[in-house]
């Protein structure tokens, strides 16, 4: 995959492992090191599961096995869709160990989103479940097989096909190289499909390790994974990543909502997890309530998306742990506040970067001029663990990057002295749904393949619970008259995420004009969420 993404300069890449961030290490090598050092400890809880490191190592080492055993080889792309089982983790460590690339995909795609992450990748097979939250995934997995020719295994867990494969002898494979491509993330791309982002075992252990020291996980740590693991932020910030690292156990919710989160922190006597603002705010009403004993937690994160500064100042007294806010991205840089931070950096910021190799510019979006200090600007960056392109996305990264290798973000901020981050808004067309990226251009060229749709414009407006919702703006085709509720079906029959219907749908005549008459979607969409946000 050497051809597939771009590297780190040959001087960086020398300098990052001098400083020691880049450590030589796989996330293979890794896991061994972890079972060697605790053994016997928990490592992953989940349904009737309850494995330690031990166990977790050698399941991992079988199912490598069982992988190559199944004609899959070193560098093969496998698209990776589970939800929060315990069987994530030794299917992920597997395929490391083999040699693949895991492609993550959410449990909430669907078949248009799985066919194009097959087919842009060149997956050689997909790892999935049956049925789970009342789709068949399996199924979409197979119709996705076959629509892309280079998936010739579909995989799913819990079947016998999976239990013999995972019952395989183990077995030493070949280490991969910790340069190399370990895996691809999503990510929350402004226009079309998400882009896909290519990190290596070397530039991501390392946001893992540090990821964990300054959120001071330790061994008798319990972390609650309880948003979707594959996503970057419960996978690595410190995520379930994380919690391994430092020898702690991950404990698996099957949904994030309070009544079962709750249970498994009085069960679990769970000290640490992350969630969404809104998941944060629906805790913090539930808490009020609940009977459960959530004495053991000690520090929620909240990120994904903005933590506005009354419920940040509400998290605290209702929960009885600390806040600890986290901003970053699938691309690289996260920032944290910490944990011996003033109350008002916790509560006004979202954190600075986890290491002092982190460059960070906050510029003029226009010029590309650095704005003066504690001004609001767009905000570059690029470090040890920040690509430096996407996956097979040349064009797309040429405006992506600086020509010197800065990854433009589409964050909007404000730098305090400090060095700490405080997010003003997005300046690229995305929105931003209770931490679910949507592209709008996406969802608009769902619904303009609707017969009725003439144009459509996706824009976002205000909602108290997701931060944001979706309107879309609909002008129907001559003699057409489609409805909202038609729309919005016809956008999830075409085999989206449910995140991405939208979640308000206005029909108009025509689409309002902006000062230069005919106007380009960007303007356009800002123009029509002006409009929306007046009849709020």
């Amino acid at each position: 995959m050497s051809g597939d993404h771009v590297p780190w300069p040959p001087e960086v890449a020398a300098r990052h492992r001098a400083a020691g961030h880049w450590r030589g290490q796989t996330f293979g090598a890794l896991l061994t090191s972890l079972a060697s050092a605790y053994a016997e400890r928990t490592a992953v809880v989940g349904g009737d599961v309850r494995w330690n490191y031990t166990e977790l190592d050698e399941r991992a080492h079988r199912i490598a096995a069982g992988l190559a055993d199944a004609g899959l080889a070193p560098g093969d792309r496998v698209v990776l869709q589970l939800p929060n089982i315990p069987e994530f983790l030794p299917v992920v460590f597997g395929m490391w160990r083999a040699g693949l690339v895991p492609v993550f995909a959410l449990p909430a795609h669907r078949h248009s989103e799985l066919r194009y992450f097959a087919a842009h990748s060149e997956a050689a097979a997909i790892v999935t479940v049956g049925e789970h939250e009342r789709h068949d995934h399996a199924a979409t997995a197979r119709a996705v097989a076959s629509d892309v020719d280079s998936v010739r295994r579909v995989l799913v867990v819990g079947s016998e096909e999976f239990a013999d494969l995972a019952a395989a002898e183990p077995r030493e494979l070949p280490d991969p190289d910790p340069e190399g491509v370990a895996f691809l993330q999503l990510s929350g791309g402004s226009t079309g499909m998400p882009k896909l982002i290519p990190r290596t075992h070397d530039d991501y252990i390392y946001s893992v390790r540090e990821s964990a020291r300054i959120c001071a996980l330790r061994p008798d740590s319990v972390y609650l994974a309880a948003l979707p693991v594959a996503h970057n932020y419960p996978l690595s910030s410190p995520g379930v990543l994380g919690a391994l690292h430092a020898g702690a156990a991950v404990v698996m919710a099957p949904r994030p909502d309070a009544d079962t989160a709750f249970r498994l922190i009085e069960a679990e006597r769970v000290t640490i997890t992350g969630v969404v603002p809104p998941l944060a705010a629906a805790w913090v009403q539930a808490a009020a309530r609940t009977e459960r004993d959530l004495s053991s937690l000690e520090v929620l994160l909240v990120g994904g998306a903005k933590c506005g500064r009354e419920l940040a100042e509400r998290i605290g007294p209702a929960l009885g742990c600390r806040l600890q806010q986290v901003f970053g991205m699938a691309e690289g840089l996260v920032c944290y506040t910490r944990l011996d931070d003033p109350e008002e950096t916790v509560l006004g910021t979202q954190g600075r970067p986890i290491s002092p190799d982190d460059e960070v510019r906050v510029v003029d979006p226009d010029t590309g001029a650095d704005v003066a200090p504690g001004e609001t600007g767009a905000l570059l960056t690029r470090g040890p663990y920040t690509i430096r392109g996407y996956y097979r996305a040349e064009e797309h990264n040429a405006a992506a990057f600086t020509p010197d290798g800065f990854y433009r973000t589409g964050d909007l901020v404000r730098r305090r002295p400090t060095g700490h981050l405080e997010v003003v808004g997005r300046a690229k067309e995305q929105i931003n749904r209770g931490g679910e990226k949507v592209a709008a251009e996406e969802v608009e060229n769902h619904l303009m393949a609707h017969p009725g749709v003439l144009d459509a414009a996706v824009v976002a407006v205000p909602d108290p619970y997701l931060g944001e919702r979706t309107c879309a703006y609909v002008v129907p085709a001559a003699g057409a008259s489609p409805t909202g509720p038609e729309l919005r079906g016809f956008v999830r029959e075409r085999g989206v995420a449910a995140f991405k219907v939208p979640d308000l749908v206005q029909v108009v005549e025509r689409f309002p004009v902006t000062g230069v008459g005919k106007t380009s979607k960007r303007e356009l969409r800002a123009a029509l969420a002006a409009l929306a946000r007046t009849k709020e």
